[in-house]
């Protein structure tokens, strides 16, 4: 366990930004599995939408180094295609 008062600091810092980036994370996989669900069902309007509410989360999440940059745009591409394939 931390001894300094610095050390302590950084623990308390570092469990603080653990939880808020699970859960950054988890509404970012939230997104991205409501534009599957869409597309799963076939509804190209629906995934449309839901498409471009997870866009700017994806973008988000790349930008504070939650996930890497070429994640992002895997992503975005892959629903992206899958969308215009229905």
């Amino acid at each position: 366990m931390a001894n300094s008062a610095q050390a302590k600091k950084r623990a308390r810092q570092a469990l603080q930004r653990r939880n808020h980036n699970m859960a950054f994370r988890s509404t970012m996989r939230t997104t991205v599995k409501s534009v599957l669900k869409a597309i799963r069902a076939g509804d190209k309007d629906a995934a449309e939408a839901a498409y471009k509410a997870a866009v700017p989360v994806i973008d988000k999440s790349a930008g504070k180094g939650l996930i890497h940059g070429n994640k992002a745009a895997r992503h975005k591409s892959r629903l992206n295609a899958r969308i215009r394939a229905l």
